[in-house]
């Protein structure tokens, strides 16, 4: 349908209870794809939420992994405990 303008009309959200034509079998029907439509824009939104989690799960936990690797080789505790043992021996 054309406004007189010559531009087509948007489509108008329709309330099927106040529809006058509509049986009850076509309402329940509406009803339902409605629900369907719901779920999945929820599931898609959902979707997009947890695979922006778990990206940043893994970096946080790559994070974590990559700095104990740094930190542990940043140790010289073993050095100096064979240094010392060196030097013990070394005097007896």
């Amino acid at each position: 349908p054309r406004e007189p303008g010559g531009e087509a009309a948007f489509a108008q959200r329709i309330d099927p209870a106040r529809e006058p034509g509509l049986s009850p079998e076509q309402r329940l029907l509406m009803a339902q794809v409605e629900r369907a439509q719901r779920q999945r824009a929820l599931h898609r939104r959902l979707r997009g939420r947890n695979a922006l989690l778990a990206l940043g799960i893994g970096a946080v936990a790559l994070g974590i992994y990559g700095y104990t690797f740094y930190s542990v080789s940043q140790e010289r505790f073993l050095d100096e405990l064979e240094q010392e043992a060196e030097a013990a021996r070394a005097r007896a």
